[in-house]
């Protein structure tokens, strides 16, 4: 029989200063070497790492009441908005939101946009942000306008709750077209003049456990800088993509929704982001330990980027007219060369994600891990997978 281990077997061995914690980089050159069984044998934890724009994120804000009170029917924060129809002095900050000055309609390509992501960094960077609210006036909240400069130390609760992140692999995205377009991918060149792709391929979380064995509600994670939590399956998890060897989807699968406290978070690690022509997101530093339960476990960290494969996507095409045709697929490993080859023409390749950075969140959370800062939780309830029957499906018209 191989090799079993328990949540609770691991976190002794970590609070006696035992534990055996490696990277997802590393145990891929000990498995080539000592073969999986030895491997598993000796290694309790494998940590993986991603560092890329993640627009499905934000922060919910308690503001506390001034007095008199107010109930705030409208927030800004230096001139982007907030959504404030939760309770008087609650608010959720979307990064992708925009200043309503911005001028959305006229999408110029060479325009850094200011975004909610900016404002979430600048308050980790300790900066004063400019408050402003307004409200209709009740009987319990008679206040109508207030305006001040606050900082993350004003802020009675700062939360970050992201609905989408860590996808489960993801495309690289092309242009056929003969002009510049400008996406959430990047400025793609016309005629094939590049290709993006945004995944940490091995070191990524979820492809690392591609079932989902261990990743679920409740596991404790390297969130921005600091300790957050899965709180849900994300949106548009996808879990029933096709797979290919050793359980890896083909295509953007499963996803996570992670919270955790901003104020114990680190600006190095949350990134206000600008796209030109396209608009502002946060770039989201999220690290995941993965407990080597048996050899299966050990066997799907071990995983390489030649054996990671995504879809070629035209960015001109599929998402406008939404054909949902791919053009091929390429390895992480073929990206990762610098260039890679699209109906007979050679292109360039380029990353939206940190492969550099998400080695470091992988390495940080290793040394928490072995210093006995970080335990591992066992989730309360695993993530649906391909039976659940959970699908992303297209908006319909009526």
């Amino acid at each position: 029989m191989g090799i079993k281990r328990t949540y609770d077997e691991i976190n002794e061995k970590i609070k006696a200063g035992k534990v055996v914690v490696v990277t997802a980089e590393e145990v891929i050159s000990m498995v080539e070497e000592q073969g999986v069984q030895k491997v598993a044998e000796e290694v309790d934890v494998v940590t993986t790492g991603t560092f890329g724009p993640m627009c499905s994120s934000g922060a919910f804000f308690n503001f506390g009441h001034p007095k008199p009170r107010i109930k705030m029917q409208k927030v800004w924060m230096n001139g982007v908005p907030a959504y404030t129809g939760i309770a008087a002095v609650d608010a959720y900050l979307g990064v992708n939101e925009l200043p309503e000055y911005d001028p959305l309609n006229s999408n110029h390509p060479g325009e850094f946009r200011y975004g909610g992501g900016h404002v979430i960094e600048d308050l980790l960077l300790g900066k004063k942000i400019k408050f402003e609210a307004i409200g209709y006036g009740t009987d319990c909240y008679p206040r109508k306008k207030i305006e001040t400069y606050i900082t993350l130390d004003d802020i009675n609760e700062a939360i970050l709750f992201n609905p989408r992140n860590a996808y489960q692999n993801y495309n690289c995205a092309v242009n056929l077209s003969d002009r510049t377009i400008y996406t959430y991918m990047g400025v793609l060149k016309p005629n094939l003049g590049n290709a993006h792709y945004c995944s940490a391929g091995q070191l990524s979380p979820l492809l690392n456990d591609p079932y989902y064995r261990t990743i679920g509600i409740g596991t404790r994670i390297f969130l921005g800088g600091g300790i957050g939590y899965v709180a849900w399956h994300g949106t548009q998890h996808n879990p029933c993509v096709p797979r290919g060897e050793n359980g890896v989807p083909l295509g953007g699968a499963g996803t996570i929704a992670v919270i955790g406290d901003l104020k114990q978070m680190d600006a190095r690690w949350l990134r206000g982001t600008s796209f030109l022509g396209y608009g502002s997101t946060l770039t989201v530093g999220l690290g995941i330990p993965i407990p080597i339960l048996d050899e299966d476990m050990l066997r799907f960290t071990a995983v390489k980027d030649e054996d990671i494969f995504c879809p070629i996507v035209d960015y001109s095409e599929a998402y406008p007219q939404g054909t949902g045709e791919i053009l091929g697929r390429v390895s992480y490993a073929q990206l990762k060369s610098g260039k890679i080859e699209i109906n007979g023409k050679e292109v360039p390749t380029a990353p939206l994600s940190s492969y550099p950075k998400a080695r470091e969140i992988a390495n940080i959370l290793k040394d928490w891990i072995k210093q006995g800062k970080f335990t591992l939780t066992e989730p309360v309830q695993s993530l649906p997978g391909a039976d659940s029957g959970i699908q992303s499906k297209p908006l319909k018209e009526v």
